[in-house]
């Protein structure tokens, strides 16, 4: 059964050795999500479930101790998916057999690579963690299903889900001025701050996909998880400081 959830952005700048010397533009939005996982740990869940949008080879699920990186960023940075702890570089061990070679072979998707270092960066010990990367074109009735599934469990489960919103909120945006973006985005702050799980659900797939919103697929399988679990909303979080829709809020 799902007993919390909270919804995080998942651009790499969040973490500052990424962002360098503009870090401070998302001091507020590290601030929301550190109270955030708060809200999670509060729930005292058996297991969290991180789910974040990938590419195809980052999709399925990445057990506990998965590993990710910064390196493709310029950072010298490694981070696990549990269990690791961030300021300081590390070189995620690649054991060739064990129990730990599942995860040691299995390579968190960046959004789920930002999960591990907040996680990292709020000491998280308070449950077991695996993350789920979901496909950006896996539809709507397939997300659902898939949080379905996470909260048919017999254990309670909080959920941390990465995803950002519209990439088309100015000009200078990585997908440019859409004068739909504005709109999405009110919709989706509205409905994550509500917790409105039939609002996400109709979340229309073709016109978050036109507006390089991330989150949409994370946000579905969330909707799929909590329908029936009667938990209510707060959104902690909301800008678009280059242009891409950040929101942080928390389900509970």
């Amino acid at each position: 059964m799902l007993v919390a959830a909270a919804v995080c952005p998942c651009p790499p700048l969040i973490v500052p050795d990424v962002a360098a010397g503009a870090a401070p533009e998302l001091d507020a939005a590290r601030a929301a999500c550190t109270d955030a996982l708060g809200v999670l740990a509060a729930a005292r869940p058996d297991r969290l479930v991180v789910v974040g949008p990938a590419e195809e080879d980052g999709r399925g699920p990445h057990p506990e101790g998965s590993h990710g990186s910064f390196r493709g960023f310029g950072v010298d940075l490694d981070v696990r998916l549990g269990g690791n702890r961030t300021g300081t570089p590390q070189s995620p061990a690649r054991p060739a057999s064990g129990p730990d070679s599942e995860a040691a072979g299995r390579v968190l998707p960046p959004s789920l690579a930002v999960a591990a270092w907040l996680l990292a960066r709020t000491d998280w010990s308070d449950a077991p963690v695996e993350g789920l990367g979901v496909g950006e074109p896996l539809s709507a009735e397939r997300c659902i299903q898939a949080g379905e599934r996470i909260a048919a469990r017999t254990e309670r489960v909080a959920l941390l889900v990465m995803g950002d919103s519209s990439a088309c909120r100015t000009l200078k945006a990585p997908g440019y001025l859409d004068e739909r973006a504005a709109g999405f985005d009110a919709e989706v702050a509205r409905a994550l701050g509500a917790a409105d799980v039939a609002a996400l659900k109709a979340l229309d797939a073709e016109l978050a996909y036109e507006l390089k919103a991330s989150g949409r697929a994370p946000w579905q399988v969330l909707a799929g998880a909590a329908q029936g679990a009667g938990l209510g909303g707060a959104l902690l979080y909301e800008d678009a400081p280059y242009g891409v829709g950040y929101m942080v809020a928390t389900w509970s």
